[in-house]
C-alpha cells in the first residue's frame, strides 16, 4: 500500500527520487501550516468526530470539469472505488490518500491507463469543524484520487479553482494552531532595536519594519 501525503514534512513511504516529486509544493496556507507544525503543532487531539468525512455537494463535479483534457488516469476512482475515513486522533496530517497496490504497481498502472483499485482519503479530525479548510484539503486529495500525484503548477491552479485556500480569519484551524505556536515562544512582543517600539506579538514571522519608525525591523 502507498500512501500520497499532504502537508507532510518527512519523507513518504517511496523511494527518495519518487517522494520529493510527491513533496508538497507551497501555496499560502501550506506554508503557514508547515511553519506552525515544525514550531510544535502536532494536529488533533482533541474528541473523536462522530460517523465519516463526506465529499461536499458539487465538489466531484467541479474537480471532473477541471480535469478535462489533463492526464487523469485515475479520473473514475472520483466516483467509484473511492471511501472517505477521518485519521486516528493525534495524526499530525491534514490529509492522505492511500492506494492499495505498492508504488510501484501505482506508478505502472498510472503510466498504461489502468485502475488503481481501491483508494481511500483519510482526513484529520481537527477539519470536522473547519469546513473552508476541509474543503481545500480534501480537494487535494481527490486530485491525488485522480491519479495527479505531483504537486505540480496544474494541481495547484486546479485547486485554487474549485477550493482556495483559506484566509487565516476564516480558518479557526489555522487560528488555533497560530495561537498554539505563538503562546509556546519565549518572545511575546516584538522590541525594535532602532527605536525602542514594543508591541504584542500576533504572528509567527518576524516584521520586515517598525509600525512606529517605519524603519527596517531589528531586534533589540
Amino acid at each position: 500500500m502507498v500512501d500520497v501525503p499532504r502537508f507532510e514534512l518527512g519523507a513518504s513511504s517511496m523511494p527518495r527520487k519518487r517522494a520529493s516529486k510527491l513533496r508538497h509544493t507551497p501555496n499560502r496556507t501550506a506554508t503557514v501550516e508547515a511553519h506552525l507544525r515544525r514550531m510544535g503543532y502536532r494536529g488533533n487531539r482533541g474528541r473523536g468526530v462522530a460517523g465519516r468525512p463526506e465529499i461536499p455537494d458539487g465538489l466531484i463535479e467541479s474537480i471532473s470539469l477541471a480535469l478535462e483534457g489533463m492526464d487523469a488516469p485515475f479520473k473514475q476512482n472520483l466516483t467509484s472505488t473511492l471511501s472517505l475515513e477521518w485519521l486516528e486522533e493525534g495524526d499530525s496530517r491534514l490529509g492522505v490518500t492511500r492506494f492499495e497496490c505498492d508504488h510501484n504497481e501505482l506508478y505502472r498502472r498510472r503510466r498504461l491507463g489502468i485502475p488503481s483499485g481501491p483508494v481511500t482519503i483519510g482526513i484529520n479530525q481537527v477539519l470536522g469543524g473547519d469546513e473552508k479548510l476541509f474543503r481545500h484539503t480534501l480537494a487535494h486529495e481527490l486530485l491525488h484520487a485522480a491519479g495527479l500525484l505531483e504537486h505540480d503548477g496544474n494541481h495547484a491552479e486546479i485547486v485554487k479553482g474549485v477550493a482556495p485556500s483559506p484566509k487565516l480569519k476564516d480558518s479557526p484551524v489555522l487560528r488555533s494552531m497560530r495561537e498554539q505556536v505563538l503562546s509556546s515562544l519565549p518572545e511575546r512582543q516584538w522590541i525594535c532595536g532602532n527605536c525602542g517600539h514594543s508591541w504584542e506579538r500576533r504572528r509567527v514571522t518576524k516584521p520586515d519594519r517598525c509600525p512606529k519608525c517605519a524603519r527596517p525591523f531589528r531586534l533589540a
